[in-house]
């Protein structure tokens, strides 16, 4: 009676410890979560695109940067369905080695992609509020294509080198993917993911709060020397959208790297930790990353602020797609309305026949 009620997150009979105990639930919830994920983000960053490309020639910084944004969540979307199944069958990753390199690169080049681009809006809405007259609209364009560039350079030499790593590894009862016991035994891991969290993180934050504040600054000063002035589309475009990426910030990217931070600094301070501390921290790990991979969901809000017209687009085709649906039915009404009628009379006219 006591061995039933022994949880199984605790300890294995060989000494080891089963960071996975939760997988019964987990094969439930991550997958529902994950086709949520998959569907509202690929559908939501189909449609910002189709937008970009149907005003590609009105293109400025802001679209710029919004458009390497779709692009790095769309290519996450890809990788989801492997990832579905791997929750799905319970920790277990039967789709080899090689695939899992791919889907961890394309993981994190979507995370810090998005961090650097997003940074990168708010550092452009700065300039537009606080120093419109400094950069010209051309000139931003230019900076902003080579600083689009640059994003990709560095994003992709920080990920590429998990392609020569080996992701999975070979448990008990299980194959995991890019799961955080798998490097656990990496030298100087503490050292390396403060950096990353530090450069990756904390930086990126920092910058578009900073930025946030100045613009705020802007338009309290402007809107008291003339009241006329606070209600400039621009400057409330910019804050809305700095604001909304604030929000994404905390809710999505703040509890992931918390958790990092705060175990990591832990190990350093306390080496050794037990079997519920590291099986608290697994499940912390499995919980933000999807509230932060759900920031490809909110992604298509911040083209919302920060793209003019983007709404009033989206709407159109949206109406579009729901005339043409309405037109096809209402055409197709009244065809099978004369198949019906047809069809009574032929039986009618079988009865009267029979009956003769």
């Amino acid at each position: 009676m006591a061995d039933n009620c022994t949880p199984a997150l605790t300890t294995l009979q060989d000494g080891g410890c089963d960071l996975y105990a939760h997988y019964n639930t987990a094969r439930v919830l991550m997958p529902l979560h994950y086709s949520l994920v998959f569907i509202i983000g690929l559908v939501g960053n189909l449609l910002a695109l189709v937008v970009i490309v149907q005003n590609r020639k009105k293109i400025n910084s802001t679209t710029l940067y919004s458009t390497n944004l779709v692009i790095s969540d769309i290519l996450f979307t890809t990788a989801l369905p492997t990832r579905l199944l791997y929750y799905a069958w319970g920790f277990d990753w039967r789709l080899g080695d090689a695939l899992c390199r791919v889907t961890a690169l394309v993981f994190y080049v979507n995370t810090y992609a998005g961090v650097n681009f997003m940074t990168c809006l708010s550092v452009d809405r700065f300039f537009a509020v606080v120093h419109p007259l400094r950069y010209h609209k051309m000139k931003r364009i230019k900076y902003a294509r080579g600083v689009c560039v640059l994003v990709w350079l560095l994003v992709f030499a920080q990920t590429l080198p998990l392609l020569i790593s080996p992701m999975s590894r070979q448990e008990a009862e299980r194959t995991t993917c890019m799961e955080y016991p798998n490097f656990e035994d990496t030298a100087s891991l503490p050292w390396i993911l403060l950096g990353a969290c530090l450069v990756g993180y904390a930086l990126p934050l920092v910058v578009i709060l900073f930025c946030y504040s100045q613009i705020c600054c802007k338009l309290f000063r402007t809107a008291k020397q003339n009241p006329l002035t606070d209600k400039s589309g621009v400057n409330r475009k910019a804050l809305n959208t700095i604001i909304f990426i604030i929000v994404v910030f905390v809710l999505c990217f703040t509890p992931y790297h918390v958790a990092i931070i705060q175990h990591m600094i832990r190990k350093l301070l306390y080496p050794g930790l037990g079997c519920s501390q590291r099986y608290s921290f697994q499940i912390s790990l499995h919980v933000t990353v999807c509230l932060m991979n759900f920031n490809c969901c909110m992604d298509p809000f911040i083209y919302f602020f920060a793209c003019k017209g983007y709404k009033r687009k989206v709407m159109k085709i949206l109406k579009r797609q729901v005339s043409v649906s309405i037109s096809s039915a209402v055409r197709s009404a009244p065809e099978e309305n004369s198949r019906e009628m047809a069809e009574s009379q032929l039986i009618i006219h079988s009865k009267s026949s029979n009956g003769k």
